[in-house]
This record gives C-alpha cells, structure tokens and sequence, in this order.
C-alpha cells in the first residue's frame, strides 16, 4: 500500500506505480486592479440654452407621462422579462484568469476565498459581493506561476492545493496560512482536496492515488492500494471499453457528501468510482455514445453525466449505475461543463458560450436563463454554498453570483 512519510522536514512517497513529476513552466503576470475616475461636471449652460433645456424636459415630462399610462393599459412585464436569477461581479484580476474553486468559512459565513490560474487567489468579507487580492508569502517565494486547484474549509480550518506541488494550510479562517512540504514523487497532479475534520483532509491526484491526512498534512497515508493504470492493467480483459488507450490521469473528479468519489478517463471514454473502504477504483463502461465531458452527484444520491456537444444525462435511481437517460436540454450545441444543486429538486447547468439551464423538477427538464448571454466566456464550475449562496465560475475572470 502506498505511504507519504514526513522524513527531515519533508514527505517521502513509495506509490505503487512509477511517479511522474512535470517541472513547471515560469510565467509572470500582475493583477490588474480596478480603476475608477470621476468625470468632469459638465459646465454651467448659459442663458440662451435654459429655456431650451426648460422645454426639452417639459418634453421628457410629457413623454414620461404618456408611457406610464400605456404602461397601465398593456400590463405588467412579462415573467421572461423579468431580471436573472444571477449577477456579474467584476473582479480585480487580469481577463485571461480561468476561475477554478471557491469556499467560505463555516465559522465566518461571510469570509470566503476564490481561486484560480495565475496564482490567483482573491477573498471577500462581504459573502462574495466583492473581492480583493490575497497575498500568501509563502507560496510566492519561488519563481513558480501556481494554479490553484482546489480548496475547502471545515470550521475555522482551510486547505488549498496547486500545480506545481504547493500544499497551504489555515487553522484560523484564512487570516494566516502556513505552506505544508510535499514529496515531488508525489504520484500524479493534485486535482481535489476536501477537509474532514481537525487536523485532517482527503487529497486526489489526477492518477487516482488517494491519500488521508491526520496531522495537518505531514503525514499521508494511502486510502487505495493502486493507482488507476495499475487496477486498469488488471481489469482490461474483463471488458472495459477502451481502457487500452488509458493515458493515466483524470479530466474530471468529483466528491459526495459521503465521501464516494466519481472520475472522468481522460478521453472521456469510461469512467470511474470508488467508495470509503473499496481497495480499488472500480472502472464502468459509458453508457452513452459520445465522450463524457464531466460528471457528478445528484442532490439525491444519483449520477449526473455531460458528454461532449451539449447532452446532459441522469442515472437510473439513486446509487452508482452504469444506465443513464438522456434529458433534452437547450444548449444551443454548446457543450454543458458543470452541474450544481441548489435543492435536490433545482439545479443549475452551466457551459460553454455563457449557457446557465436550470431545472426545478430533479432534472427532468431544463429551461435556459439568459444572464450570461452576453458574456463571452465558458462557465466551468457550478457552486452553491447554501440556498441562498451560490456562484459560478468561468474563464476571463468571470464570476456570477446567485440573487435569487
């Protein structure tokens, strides 16, 4: 069984399989922060032009008047007329960031923290209505670009995760964090952290090494017995589709309240699932012609899946299953990147060309909202805190918030 053990100051790793460590590229970039300026009072109008003005805004009165009372006759506004569900919030960052994860603080509901690429990481105190640049000096000591992939808080305790490997921890709401070493034969990239109690955190590689920690990440042990390429080598004759063109990482990985965790093959040609206990990742056959772009939990327990072109399919029932049925879905041939449930009866699906559908029946149809028409960039991530606090999550710095 693979281990990480903590020897001088650092993790050493004995993964099951061959590790592989990418050397990180060195780009530099600087946020942009907002710019605001204030015109200048027009000039005062001379006397000639003030009772032209005077009988120009009669004009505006009259015209005001004429449309208050065609609006009386023709009646309210339509309900598609109404505003969105969802406003932009402009963030103070350089447009080419892809934003990648948000959390906030159980402790501290209104303190939350956003990430994404090129080293970004902003936080709010104000329940995400605005933003600002967050400065961690240890993670900026090296000439590295970090992504950061993923984050979660569990109480007052937080961790964040990048590429290249950087491990960051926070035992008092993200006012201070402290950089955790990590070994560099760490099997495969980490994709996805979660924490789970005092001191202890679940971590995902994208090749499907899954390792627990007790004592605030200087210790790791091994949650599975073998990467995905191992128990894939063993299970090929048994009749998975596809499994020879493995190239052994993950597009997509996502985790359940209860800990099972679902996992996209990188061609999106099979796909995975593992549960607390099980040695192994247990790989499945696509039910579906097409690829699979992403896939992840129902509010109920069940599966959702996107394949790639726009279709968005559910599972039959509420456990893991191979069987999946296709939900007509108006996106425009844009393909759908991510699922988020508000209840387990309304989610939001968001994609590629600003598309956001929403469905208040389960997912058994999906009308789509408009709020993000106009925006000229894919929605990646779908992330809903509560009911009443929730965002999504796109490329070129674009951030929505849910206003109900």
């Amino acid at each position: 069984m693979a281990s990480l053990q903590l020897c001088d100051g650092y993790l050493l790793s004995k993964p099951s399989v061959s590790p592989r460590f990418r050397l990180p590229q060195r780009i530099s970039h600087r946020l942009i922060p907002k710019a605001s300026a204030s015109p200048p009072p027009p000039p005062p109008p001379s006397s000639s032009s003030s009772s032209l003005s005077l009988t120009r805004r009669d004009l505006l009165y009259q015209s005001a008047a004429v449309s208050l009372s065609l609006s009386s006759i023709v009646g309210p506004a339509k309900a598609d007329e109404q505003l969105s569900e969802w406003e932009r919030v402009f963030l103070p960052i350089d447009p080419g960031v892809v934003l990648l994860d948000i959390a906030f603080v159980p402790e501290e509901p209104s303190r939350g923290f956003l990430l994404g690429t090129r080293q970004t990481l902003l936080e709010t105190k104000d329940g995400g209505n605005t933003w600002a640049p967050r400065s961690i000096p240890s993670a900026e000591e090296e000439d590295f670009n970090y992504r950061f992939n993923s984050i979660s808080f569990k109480g007052k305790e937080g961790w964040i995760i990048g590429k290249p490997a950087i491990l960051l921890y926070t035992a008092d709401a993200g006012e201070n964090w402290d950089r955790i070493p990590l070994s560099s034969q760490l099997p495969g990239d980490m994709v996805f952290i979660e924490a789970t109690g005092e001191k202890s955190a679940e971590m995902v590689t994208d090749e499907g090494a899954i390792y627990v920690t007790s004592n605030k990440g200087y210790n790791w042990k091994a949650a599975i017995q073998e990467t995905v390429s191992a128990t894939l080598n063993r299970t090929v004759s048994s009749g998975i589709s596809g499994a020879s063109y493995y190239t052994g990482t993950f597009s997509a990985v996502n985790r359940s309240p209860d800990g099972r965790y679902v996992a996209v093959s990188s061609r999106g040609n099979f796909f995975l699932t593992w549960e607390p206990g099980q040695p192994y990742w247990q790989p499945h056959n696509r039910a579906v012609a097409r690829r699979i772009q992403n896939m992840g939990w129902r509010a109920d327990g069940g599966l959702w899946l996107l394949v790639r072109g726009g279709g968005l399919y559910l599972s039959k029932g509420t456990g893991i299953s191979e069987e999946f049925d296709e939900v007509p879905v108006q996106s425009r041939g844009f393909g759908i990147l991510d699922v988020g449930y508000r209840s387990e009866e309304e989610a939001w699906a968001a994609g590629g060309s600003g598309i956001l559908l929403r469905t208040r029946n389960g997912g058994k149809s999906w009308n789509r909202d408009k709020a993000a028409d106009n925006i000229a960039a894919n929605l990646y991530a779908v992330k809903f805190v509560d009911d009443k606090k929730g965002f999504v999550l796109g490329n070129d710095g674009v951030l929505l918030r849910y206003v109900g």
